[in-house]
């Protein structure tokens, strides 16, 4: 599978020079498996330019969208995201079952009045909200496994395995601090237990999350320590706060190789940037 990262800041885009390395756009994942097919991840900021890639590629019509959850930073970019304009996609929109209606009301009230000037049902594309959930055989997909996140509000993880390749995807997930429906850290960490890529929300420093514990994010000690004791191959931080700097994020990475070596880990860590490419073959 190949996946490549439309947006991976949190809670809102960040545009300017400080985050021209890691990006500013929210939450938004292409993910495509051994026969092109497409899965996006999330309908943050980062859609819109994935949109306007696909409108211009033969035979990418039909494809997956699949949402972790309904907050804003990740559907505001679905009014701009052109396929859903043209006859010519089928958009397959896939998660929980129980959460069908769910979703289609989560799309659809991004283009209501008076917030936005087009109504969901002006659009063109042929919308599929009977997806039986993610990885569906209507979807061509590869396997999808999902997992409960700890956020308010709830919410879903992934994960998504090809030819015994694993990647795992958990943003806007908390791991000091269990909310309704969600786990306990070592059950997160059963969940992504040697996967080759694991992707999750980093948002805080230890410092900050004395004031935003109960927010839904993580510490990026937090995920290094889950990382090591899951003993996946590579950690990207992901969920990016709004207020972290290029150089911060540096730092922070710096930091955590530091000391995943000293506690003898082999575990490869970098900050998850806008434009980034993994190719798990």
């Amino acid at each position: 599978m190949n996946i490549t990262v439309w947006g991976c800041r949190g809670t809102l885009p960040t545009p300017g020079q400080n985050s021209l390395k890691y990006g500013g756009h929210t939450t938004c994942l292409e993910i495509r498996n051994k026969a092109g097919f497409v899965t996006i991840v999330d309908a943050g900021s980062g859609l819109r330019n994935l949109g306007k890639k696909l409108l211009q590629e033969n035979g990418s019509n039909e494809l997956c969208l699949i949402l972790t959850h309904s907050h804003w930073d990740h559907l505001m970019g679905f009014p701009f995201f052109l396929p859903a304009y043209f006859s010519r996609f089928k958009i397959n929109v896939c998660g929980i079952q129980s959460a069908r209606n769910y979703m289609c009301q989560a799309l659809a009230r991004q283009l209501e009045a008076p917030y936005f000037p087009v109504d969901f049902e002006q659009l063109k594309a042929q919308f599929n909200f009977g997806c039986s959930g993610p990885g569906c055989g209507s979807c061509m997909h590869m396997q999808v496994e999902t997992i409960q996140l700890s956020h308010p509000n709830g919410g879903f993880g992934f994960k998504f395995t090809e030819a015994g390749r694993q990647f795992v995807f958990l943003t806007d997930n908390e791991l000091g601090h269990r909310h309704p429906g969600g786990l306990l850290p070592y059950e997160y960490g059963d969940f992504a237990k040697g996967a080759d890529l694991l992707f999750h929300d980093a948002q805080y420093t230890d410092a900050e999350y004395e004031k935003t514990k109960t927010w839904g994010h993580s510490t990026y000690n937090q995920v290094l320590k889950l990382a090591m004791d899951a003993k996946v191959k590579r950690l990207g931080l992901f969920h990016h706060d709004p207020d972290r700097t290029d150089a911060e994020l540096d730092q922070i990475v710096a930091e955590l190789r530091q000391k995943a070596k000293a506690a003898g880990s082999n575990l490869d860590i970098f900050a998850v940037f806008e434009g980034m490419q993994i190719e798990l073959e």
